[in-house]
C-alpha cells in the first residue's frame, strides 16, 4: 500500500549527496512535501510533516555535516519523524477491569467492518481468549448470515437472535449479546454494527445509542485504506458522531498510495491499532509505526517476517531445525518439506518478499515470480524416498528418472533443484561458521534461489608447482 509513497521518498534521498547547505534542506523539504501530496496525504498533514523536517535538520545541520554519512543522518532524522506521525509505539487493547471486554466496530459499508469482526476474532483466540461475536449489524443484506459463516469457520460463537435484512433493532442486540458473554462467561464482546453509505446523520444517531447501550471499552474505526482522501473526512466525522478509540486499516494489500493513515492519526490524533494486509482470515496483526516507517523507507520489516514465520513453523519442527542448525548437521530435503509447509500459510512469496530490505528494487521479479514454482518443487521432494531426502547424495541417475516420473517433472528440473540444494547446503554451512544469520523458519527457502548457482563461493587457489614461488606464494 504504501509502495507508491516509499519509491517517491527514494527517489528524494537518492538526490542527496556530500555536505548539505541551508538551499539543500529547503529543496529537500519542499520535495518531501510533494512526495507527501502526490501519495494522499492532507495538505495540512504534508506541510506541517515538511516544516519539521526542515526545523531538525537546520538545528541539526553542524552535527548532519560533520558526518562522513550526511544523506544518512537526514534519513534517520526523516524515519524517526515517520514513525512519530504514524503513532509513535504500537497500541494495545485495553481489558475492561471487569470482563467481558467490549469492542465496538464502527465505519462506512464496504470497508470489510464485518471480516474484520471474524479476524480480530481469530486474532483474540490464538492469544488465549475467548471472544464472542455479535451481530448487530441487521441492515445489510445478509450481513447476519456473513457475520455465522465467519464464526464457523473460525469455531467462534456468533449471538444473533434477529434475522437481519431490515428486522429487528440492533441496540436490543448489542444490550443483550453482551448479557449473553457475561452469563456464558467470554472474555471478549466484539460488536458488529450496520455501515453507513455515508456520513448519515440518523444512522450516525442509531451507532450512538449502541455504543451507550453496551459502554464499549474500545470503539475501533474501520476504514479502508483504498479510499484515499475521503477516509480522512469520515473519520473526523465519526470522531466528532460516535467518537472512536483507534483505528483498523483494512485492505492494506490494495494499490492505495497510503497518504491517507499518516492523514487519520495526525488529524484526528487516534493511532492505528491493528492492520488486515489480505482476504485470508489469519492476515490480520497488530499496527507496528517503526515497522511500517521502516517499510516506506525501503528498509523492509524482518521483524514482521520473522514473526510471521515463527507462527507458520509448529515449535516442534522450529526447535529440531535450530538444535540441527546448531550442531552442524546438515539441512536436507526433509527439512525443506517442513519450511515449505510453513509457507504455505504464510502467504504469496511476493508479500513476503516485500517485507525484506531493498526489496522496492525487485519489485518487477516479485511480480515475475511463478508461486506455482513452490507446488512443483513440493511434488519433486514429495516423490522421493525418506533415505533420498535425508541424504541427496544417493540421487543417481535411475533414482532421478524414479522421481522424474512420480512427480511429473522433466529430469532437468530434478537436476536443477538437486543443484540448487547442494548451494542451499554449503551456505547453511557458511552461516554455521560466522556468516549472516537465517531469518527464523527461513533458512532452507531463502537459499534456494537460482541466484546462488550463478554466484558460486570463490574456488581455492591451486598451489604452484615452484618450490621457490610457492614459498613466496605462502608468505604473503
Amino acid at each position: 500500500m504504501f509502495e507508491s509513497l516509499g519509491q517517491k521518498l527514494s527517489k528524494v534521498f537518492s538526490g542527496l549527496r556530500g555536505k548539505v547547505n541551508e538551499t539543500d534542506l529547503k529543496n529537500f523539504a519542499a520535495e518531501i512535501k510533494v512526495a507527501l501530496l502526490e501519495s494522499d496525504v492532507a495538505q495540512s498533514v504534508a506541510d506541517n510533516f515538511a516544516n519539521q523536517i526542515l526545523k531538525i535538520a537546520q538545528e541539526r545541520s553542524d552535527e548532519i555535516n560533520k558526518s562522513t554519512n550526511p544523506a544518512q543522518k537526514i534519513f534517520e532524522i526523516v524515519n524517526a519523524l515517520l514513525t512519530q506521525t504514524l503513532g509513535g509505539s504500537a497500541r494495545r487493547l485495553r481489558y475492561a477491569k471487569t470482563g467481558p471486554t467490549v469492542i465496538l466496530l464502527t465505519g462506512l459499508q464496504g470497508a470489510g467492518k464485518t471480516s474484520l469482526a471474524g479476524k480480530l476474532a481469530k486474532y483474540l483466540k490464538d492469544q488465549g481468549d475467548t471472544p464472542l461475536l455479535v451481530a448487530s449489524d441487521l441492515q445489510r443484506l445478509n450481513a447476519v448470515t456473513q457475520l455465522q459463516v465467519v464464526g464457523q469457520s473460525i469455531s467462534v460463537p456468533v449471538f444473533a437472535p434477529e434475522p437481519g435484512n431490515g428486522v429487528g433493532d440492533p441496540v436490543t442486540v448489542a444490550k443483550a449479546g453482551v448479557q449473553f458473554a457475561k452469563d456464558k462467561v467470554h472474555n471478549f464482546v466484539i460488536v458488529d454494527t450496520a455501515g453507513r453509505l455515508g456520513i448519515d446523520q440518523e444512522l450516525m444517531q442509531q451507532a450512538i445509542k449502541v455504543r451507550d447501550a453496551v459502554s464499549p471499552d474500545e470503539i475501533l474505526f474501520v476504514v479502508d485504506a483504498m479510499i484515499g482522501q475521503d477516509a480522512v473526512k469520515t473519520a473526523q466525522a465519526f470522531a466528532e458522531g460516535v467518537g472512536f478509540d483507534a483505528i483498523v486499516l483494512t485492505k492494506l494489500d490494495g494499490d492505495a498510495r497510503g497518504g491517507a493513515a499518516l492523514s487519520i492519526v495526525e488529524l484526528t490524533g487516534k493511532p492505528i491499532i491493528f492492520v488486515a494486509t489480505g482476504e485470508k482470515v489469519s492476515d490480520f496483526d497488530l499496527f507496528y509505526p517503526d515497522r511500517m516507517a521502516s517499510r516506506i523507507l525501503g528498509m523492509g520489516d524482518v521483524a514482521s517476517l520473522a514473526e510471521q514465520a515463527k507462527r507458520s513453523m509448529s515449535s516442534d519442527t522450529a526447535t529440531k531445525l535450530e538444535e540441527k542448525f546448531a550442531s552442524g548437521d546438515d539441512f536436507t530435503f526433509e527439512d525443506f518439506l517442513s519450511q515449505l509447509e510453513a509457507m504455505k500459510s504464510m502467504g504469496s512469496l511476493s508479500k513476503l518478499m516485500g517485507l525484506l530490505p531493498g526489496s522496492g528494487a525487485m519489485k518487477k521479479q516479485m511480480e515475475n515470480f511463478d508461486e506455482s514454482e513452490l507446488v512443483r518443487t513440493r511434488a519433486i521432494i514429495e516423490s522421493m524416498t525418506p533415505s533420498e531426502r535425508s541424504d541427496p547424495k544417493i540421487l543417481n541417475g535411475s533414482r532421478r528418472a524414479r522421481i522424474s516420473r512420480g512427480s511429473g517433472r522433466a529430469i532437468s528440473e530434478i537436476n536443477s533443484l538437486v543443484e540448487r540444494f547442494s548451494g542451499a547446503q554449503k551456505m547453511m554451512k557458511q552461516m554455521r561458521n560466522g556468516g549472516m544469520p537465517a531469518i527464523p523458519g527461513m533458512g532452507g527457502l531463502g537459499s534456494m534461489p537460482k541466484a546462488i548457482k550463478n554466484n558460486p563461493p570463490p574456488k581455492k587457489k591451486s598451489r604452484s608447482g615452484n618450490p621457490a614461488k610457492r614459498a613466496a606464494e605462502e608468505g604473503s
